[in-house]
């Protein structure tokens, strides 16, 4: 039997720690499979790239999930509502698409206490998965970016949204930077003149970066808040997305322990 191959799609993709946590998994539960990384430069080309590779399942990555979504066949219903795909598995040589992102990012959510009112701080594909679903589940969610047009979505759909110009600073339990500021550079994910604003008010700040303190997880700490970066919403889609490439051989409980080791490697 051939051995099934699947990686993560993405620009840029060197900094993620998929391969390892998929790989692990997959030698821990015997089954016959493996995973790389795959720097894809041009969205529109994912799903030759897919078919071109003999792939059986991808992750897909910033700045991609919107042309994941546009080159899936068939659409979970979640990730059709949301316009947003971040796994992608082929079955009978057409492309099925999920969003795993917004339930992982759902389930680390649920580990800080005492949260109703959340900001996020862009508006890019894991904003538009993570705001539904938060959304449903009773949260005010409101959105904070650098430019109007991103916005125009969430405004449509009944999100309160701010720019940086137009920003009137609340209270928020929660602010979460939704951005890649800081994964390859020393950027705030806005003015830091309004994250003054914010911060202190906060309850905690959650950064969906993973691996590194960010220059807003610094900030955060600076006015003394708990903190959380990416890696609990990391290995949940992960262990998420894990069921769909093996059709559901393995349970969550399963899969957790092993795939968590690889954080720590």
């Amino acid at each position: 039997m051939a051995k099934e191959i699947f990686a993560i799609f993405g620009n840029p993709v060197s900094h993620s720690k998929s391969p390892l946590m998929h790989n692990l998994t997959f030698q821990g539960l015997g089954y016959h499979a493996c995973y790389t990384r795959y720097l894809l430069e041009d969205g529109q080309r994912l799903k030759e790239t897919f078919f071109n590779l003999k792939l059986k399942g991808v992750n897909v990555t910033v700045p991609h999930k919107e042309a994941a979504f546009h080159a899936c066949d068939v659409l979970d219903p979640f990730a059709k509502k949301i316009g947003v795909v971040n796994t992608i598995v082929k079955r009978n040589g057409k492309l099925y698409g999920y969003n795993t992102d917004a339930p992982g990012f759902l389930k680390a959510i649920l580990e800080i206490k005492y949260i109703k009112t959340v900001l996020f701080l862009g508006a890019g594909g894991t904003a538009q998965s993570t705001s539904s679903i938060l959304r449903d589940e009773g949260y005010e969610v409101t959105l904070l970016n650098r430019s109007a047009k991103r916005l125009e979505k969430y405004k449509t759909d009944g999100f309160q949204t701010y720019t940086f110009e137009t920003f009137e600073p609340q209270s928020y339990d929660l602010v979460i930077n939704m951005t890649s500021a800081g994964l390859e550079d020393n950027n705030l994910p806005a003015p830091q003149k309004i994250l003054e604003l914010v911060i202190p008010k906060a309850q905690a700040c959650v950064d969906v970066i993973y691996g590194k303190e960010t220059p807003f997880l610094t900030l955060a700490k600076s006015h003394h808040k708990p903190t959380k970066d990416g890696s609990d919403m990391l290995l949940y889609q992960g262990i998420i997305a894990f069921e769909y490439f093996t059709d559901h051989a393995y349970h969550f409980d399963e899969i957790k322990p092993i795939m968590q080791k690889a954080l720590r490697l």
